[in-house]
């Protein structure tokens, strides 16, 4: 780890005008999804998010922080006077072959401006629908399930889980020209040909309940709302869902079958639920371990017999010992583990009967979804993740 020696002005000048684009080209370089550049009390914490996990590469000189942090919030377009309340801003990088799009947070705390940088690549961040990482019966059920007409299709998991990124997948999936596609998002992240997007701007009163109520008189086919968040914009949805238009949405639950309680703890009837949801798709991210320097091992017969798992069968799973190729984390890159779930009459039989969530989850699997467990372990005893990174993750 390399540390910025303190010296005179001009050297703090020089350190503060060009640490911005070192890093900016190293998290590039190292493929990450955000900078986070932390004062503390002596110095500056640089940190790199790759692969989901923060990696400290850096620390520099508290002396530096202000022209630091004013450099940023010139180029995102921020005011620099104002460094008391929490600011967000965006702008654009182009390389020879690929543009970058980044956003930026700065935030005000004890030791001075704090500032969060997510980057993200439009070439890399647009992945193909057969590159999601579904199991190939989990693809054909949600093939069929994006193919319907009409109906409400939802997202579902934690925040960082790649659920934007499954739903861009559908939309270019489905971007023809002979459907017309709107979106409303929050913020606008990647940017698709012909199909019409629209940034959320709370302070001007365009939510996502009133773009949805507009958007009907735009004529579309296919409507992805960024994240449901509320009761006025489920209701909105559901109907948009029910009156012939296919809906695709997020929703933060823990599994596919919670997204139906959701929806009707948030208070809508049942009858909307069971007329509108086709299908629901719950996700997470693991990382893929280090083919370079991954190994196979054989668990203990308890594990294999708390895992669910045939005790009778020769079953192996891979961990990494850690490499230069993979800076020593043992994993390189992240795949989605899924659980998809077909909304069929009988689910939505035991939705208007409020069965609980055992009984709905116990008939989903009966009828031949995979659980995010399963597809979890599926993964790890195909070598792809470890054991570990399933656990941590479902």
């Amino acid at each position: 780890m390399a540390i910025f020696n303190k010296g005179d002005n001009e050297q703090i000048k020089y350190v503060s005008s060009n640490l911005l684009d070192k890093f900016i080209n190293l998290a590039i370089e190292k493929e990450a999804s955000d900078i986070h550049i932390q004062p503390e009390e002596k110095e500056i914490l640089i940190r790199l998010r790759i692969d989901g996990i923060l990696q400290e590469v850096e620390k520099a000189p508290l002396e530096i922080l202000n022209r630091l942090i004013s450099r940023i919030k010139v180029l995102a377009n921020l005011d620099i006077s104002e460094t008391r309340q929490p600011q967000d801003g965006r702008f654009q990088i182009e390389k020879p072959d690929f543009k970058i799009d980044i956003r930026v947070s700065t935030f005000p705390t004890v030791y001075g401006e704090c500032a969060v940088i997510r980057l993200l690549n439009q070439a890399k961040l647009i992945t193909s629908f057969k590159d999601l990482g579904l199991e190939d019966k989990q693809k054909q059920i949600f093939e069929k399930i994006i193919k319907k007409p009409y109906g409400l299709i939802l997202t579902t998991g934690p925040t960082g889980a790649g659920k934007t990124a499954t739903l861009f997948s559908i939309l270019n999936k489905l971007n023809t020209p002979d459907k017309c596609i709107v979106t409303l998002e929050d913020p606008v992240e990647l940017r698709l040909p012909l199909i019409r997007q629209s940034q959320i701007m709370t302070e001007y009163k365009f939510d996502f309940a009133q773009g949805l109520r507009s958007l009907f008189r735009q004529n579309p086919d296919i409507i992805m709302v960024g994240e449901i968040r509320d009761k006025k914009t489920a209701e909105i949805a559901v109907k948009a869902a029910m009156t012939g238009h296919l809906v695709l949405s997020t929703l933060h639950t823990n599994d596919s079958i919670g997204a139906l309680i959701r929806l009707k703890e948030m208070g809508l009837e049942k009858f909307m639920i069971n007329s509108a949801v086709i299908g629901v798709i719950a996700q997470r991210l693991v990382r893929r371990v280090c083919l370079n320097c991954r190994e196979s091992y054989k668990p203990e017969s308890g594990l294999v017999k708390s895992l669910g798992l045939d005790e009778t069968k020769q079953i192996t799973f891979v961990r990494s010992r850690g490499c230069k190729l993979c800076r020593n984390s043992g994993y390189i890159g992240r795949t989605g583990i899924f659980e998809v779930l077909n909304v069929t009459p009988e689910i939505n039989k035991l939705v208007y009967e409020d069965a609980s969530w055992d009984d709905l989850n116990n008939l989903a699997i009966k009828q031949g979804m995979q659980t995010l467990r399963q597809s979890g372990l599926s993964k790890a005893l195909a070598g792809i993740t470890s054991l570990e990174e399933v656990i941590k993750e479902v």
